[in-house]
């Protein structure tokens, strides 16, 4: 939603509201937090808005062109969570705050007002505060910028400060965003329409901007100004392109950060041969990071997540995001995860010192922005702290070449961990202005003037102490009134010696009363001035010391950094072996060939569902796609609804994803030849805001793969040509298995209820038969969910839509109909039509069918089952009981 600009004259107004005016002009598409003492006030449309959204009271303040100006506030110190509403809903808020104090503006005048301006745009791709965001997950902002025939998509995280960029051409922009999901993206004003269709996809808010951000020559200037740098070579090489994309991120950040620009990473360019390809719709189908229903709850991502840190956690979802292809990365970090796996005391040291790690990459991403406080600081000491304690923990280890290298960063902050140690008490506030963050003894004027606010009444004691004893005059006090302040008072009959040198160069006269003397000295009223500023001047040499430590904190960013990269990678690679562990998975053998081996695998998101209700367990499956053997590298499954198809393909996309992510797999064994990409057109959903139906989106989703898909993909796909009419279905089906055979020539898990394309088994070299297996049980099927070679007879349709509660009389009119339509194909394929016109016409009510007579014998077997009583039963009764029941069964035969 865009900002509501206020169209409103400045003349006749009060200078407050003129000046609220004016800030306001200059940002017409945000909602202005204008603020006034303790709170943001909003006014005019603003406040319409706001208090809407908010749900806050909408009250008036003075009147404007005849009309009651409408106005609505919030409390600064609650300010986020408003925000976070906000920015949810669709907006774009300006916060205004004052920049001096009310007491200096009245030196102007008394009618002055208090100098304002904007300090921040906070929008949905900008966010940096803990309470705004997700800390398992990244906030990406990302730019799209296209010049002649290339694309390129920029992205970053200024929370954290990661930049990335890759060549982009348009038809990948849909995956792509999908693959990083970013709050926002930014478009060049003029390539808005023809992109948004598919940036609004991918749940981004859309922010255009003018061309000239876009410019590729100022982009690589506004880059070497971020960085600091007189060149951009040594980041890598850029194509005109991605220094668009980059140069239009930097542009952004300038304009939301008020010139103050985020701490960022040096950027780092990815190429789409690094990493497995995945769609938006097989991510959805596959339920990689959320589930169909929304929610991260029944995901893979929610399923296997056991990091022990936010940065662990966001490394974890860019890893299953984007698995990778490089089989030297994927060998390392399998060698990692064995590594931890084998030696689990070293693996369970790891984890409890990473759960002591704090978040540092948003910490120092929020000092860098001068919105951090003495929380970040610990935080950087805190993560510091831990790493150098785990990198005690790994050294007396023989470590994999991954952890070996990862303990690099981990060490070398010895100086900045004593200092920030030294300096900081040990749970310090949340905000600089709360002060008491600094500890005792780190700085002599700040221990003095904690002395001083905190023990004033001691150190005048101690003074007049003093004085009494220079003086002789015991009676001698220092007291404290409104008028004088401090002051030393003696009866009069010592006022003489105190009037008299050598006592008076020292005492000045201040007052005489009937009764006593006043007097005062230099050092009373220069500690006067320090008692009754030392509050305020104790938290000023706190912030100046804050500051020293915030750069100190900065000025070893980089190797911060890479301290928090490299615990993330530990969490991950620990958090790998844990589960690896737990659930008794195995290293799969990944490696450069076609082969698709799974022995025993299993659907890691299902088989936790059935554990956590306590129902059966999971059915482990094989499965086997080469070019080696019987030549197979399609698979094509036939089999009965509810009997497990769609899990067997998606937990087979699983495991191929799971292994080039570096993790252990649920199987007793996996060998799996990389994978480039990876397809799935599973389920059915349609989309009316375009108007397409669910054939529709299947077709489309279909028409991708088949366009896409090389001899390095796995592609799934499930029922395709379910959603039109049977012949049309089955020969697009056909088609499709075709020319994924003979031009894809990929591996492919190809589910169907068209039990004739089981024949192309027999025709197709690369093709190869399984189903699902059943059972039936006096009229009732079992589901076994046990995948075998061959092919299916039947798709048990009737009796899995007894099973989801049809009512019978529908059940029982679908067998008559099913029967016909058999019989007709059995006695030479009559016409459909003839078939369905001999049969009658539905009863609503049909006659009860006949009731059996009852079996004598079943009679006696129920009888006795009832009777039994397991838990009392012996070895050798149980024993006794099986003959007898045996008998009963024979008698009954």
């Amino acid at each position: 939603m865009e900002g509501l600009p206020v169209s409103v004259q400045t003349s006749g107004v009060t200078p407050m509201m003129a000046q609220y005016m004016e800030i306001k002009a200059a940002h017409p598409g945000a909602l202005l937090f204008y603020r006034m003492g303790d709170f943001y006030e909003m006014f005019f449309d603003d406040a319409v808005a706001a208090a809407a959204a908010l749900d806050i009271a909408l009250t008036k303040r003075g009147k404007h062109q005849g009309d009651e100006i409408p106005m609505c506030g919030v409390p600064v110190h609650a300010a986020e969570g408003y925000l976070l509403t906000l920015i949810r809903k669709g907006f774009r808020v300006a916060v205004c705050e004052q920049l001096e104090d009310p007491a200096e503006a009245k030196k102007r005048g008394s009618k002055s007002v208090v100098k304002r301006d904007v300090v921040r745009l906070v929008t949905p791709g900008t966010l940096t505060e803990d309470s705004l965001l997700e800390a398992r997950r990244h906030n990406y902002l990302a730019a799209y910028a296209s010049l002649r025939d290339a694309g390129a998509l920029a992205w970053v995280d200024i929370s954290t400060g990661e930049l990335r960029v890759t060549p982009c051409p348009l038809v990948r922009l849909g995956p792509e965003l999908a693959r990083l999901a970013p709050r926002e993206i930014l478009l060049s004003d003029m390539a808005e329409g023809e992109l948004e269709e598919i940036c609004t996809d991918s749940g981004a808010a859309i922010t255009p901007l003018a061309r000239s951000s876009f410019d590729s020559t100022g982009a690589a200037e506004r880059l070497k100004s971020a960085f600091g740098v007189g060149a951009l070579d040594g980041f890598g090489s850029f194509e005109r392109a991605e220094l668009s994309a980059m140069g239009a991120l930097v542009s952004y950040l300038d304009l939301t950060q008020k010139g103050k620009i985020p701490l960022l990473r040096a950027p780092v360019r990815e190429s789409g041969a690094q990493v497995v390809q995945i769609d938006a719709a097989t991510r959805r189908n596959l339920e990689l990071t959320s589930s169909l229903s929304g929610g991260r709850d029944g995901s893979l991502l929610a399923a296997i997540d056991r990091t022990v840190t936010a940065g662990g956690g966001r490394l974890l979802e860019r890893r299953i995001s984007a698995p990778s292809r490089d089989l030297a990365v994927i060998g390392d970090r399998l060698a990692a995860v064995r590594a931890l796996t084998h030696h689990t005391g070293l693996a369970e040291r790891l984890r409890d010192a990473l759960r002591r790690v704090p978040d540092m990459d948003r910490a120092l991403s929020r000092l860098a922005l001068e919105r951090g406080g003495p929380r970040d600081l610990a935080a950087i000491r805190g993560g510091l702290t831990q790493a150098l304690a785990l990198d005690d923990v790994l050294s007396s280890h023989e470590l994999p070449a991954l952890l070996a290298d990862l303990r690099r960063d981990l060490i070398g902050h010895d100086a900045l961990t004593d200092l920030l140690d030294a300096a900081l008490v040990a749970e310090p506030p949340l905000l600089t202005r709360d002060g008491g963050f600094i500890a005792p003894g780190h700085d002599t004027d700040l221990d003095e003037a904690r002395t001083l606010r905190d023990e004033g009444r001691g150190v005048i004691a101690a003074m007049q102490a003093e004085y009494a004893e220079d003086t002789g005059i015991t009676a001698l006090k220092v007291k404290h009134n409104n008028v004088l302040g401090y002051f030393i008072e003696c009866t009069a009959t010592h006022a003489q010696k105190m009037l008299s040198p050598p006592l008076s160069d020292r005492f000045i006269h201040r007052q005489t009363t009937a009764n006593a003397v006043r007097f005062t000295t230099v050092a009373l009223s220069e500690m006067e001035t320090k008692i009754l500023n030392a509050g305020g001047r104790a938290l000023e040499i706190e912030k100046r010391l804050f500051e020293t430590l915030r750069a100190a904190v900065l000025e070893a960013a980089d190797r911060i950094g890479a301290a928090a990269r490299a615990l993330a990678e530990l969490d991950l690679t620990a958090a790998f072996a844990d589960l690896a562990r737990g659930e008794n998975w195995t290293e799969p053998r990944v490696d450069d060939s076609r082969v698709f081996e799974i022995e025993g695998g299993r659907h890691p998101v299902v088989e936790r569902a059935l554990r956590r209700e306590g129902g059966a367990p999971f059915i482990a499956n094989d499965c086997r796609l080469s070019d080696g053997g019987d030549g197979a590298h399609i698979r094509l499954l036939t089999g009965p609804n509810m009997g497990g198809k769609s899990t067997w393909l998606r937990q087979n996309a699983l495991i191929a994803l799971l292994a080039q992510a570096g993790s252990f797999v649920p199987a007793r064994s996996a060998h799996i030849g990389a994978v480039s990409s990876l397809f799935s057109r599973v389920g059915a959903s349609d989309d009316l805001a375009r108007g397409r139906s669910t054939f529709m989106v299947e077709m489309v989703e279909t028409a991708a793969i088949l366009n896409q898909a090389d001899d390095r993909a796995l592609v799934i796909l499930d029922e395709i040509g379910r959603g039109t009419a049977t012949y049309d279905g089955l020969s697009i089906a056909w088609a499709v298995l075709e020319y994924l055979h003979e031009h894809n020539r990929c591996r492919a898990l190809f589910a169907t209820h068209y039990h004739e394309m089981t024949a192309m088994a027999a025709r197709l070299s690369g093709v190869g038969n399984a189903t699902v297996a059943v059972r039936e049980w006096e009229g009732e099927v079992i589901f076994l969910h046990e995948v075998r070679d061959g092919a299916a007879d039947r798709s048990y349709g009737v009796q899995v839509a007894r099973l989801a509660g049809l009512p019978g009389p529908v059940i029982d009119r679908a067998r008559v109909v099913l029967d016909a339509l058999e019989k007709g194909e059995r006695e030479g394929g009559r016409a459909q039509k003839a078939v369905i016109d001999d049969l009658p016409l539905f009863a609503a009510a049909p006659p009860p069918a006949p009731v059996a007579a009852p079996d004598p014998a079943a009679q006696a077997l129920n009888t006795r089952l009832e009777e039994v009583m397991p838990d009392e039963l012996t070895p050798r009764a149980a024993l006794d009981l099986i003959y007898e029941l045996k008998a009963l069964v024979r008698r009954k035969d």
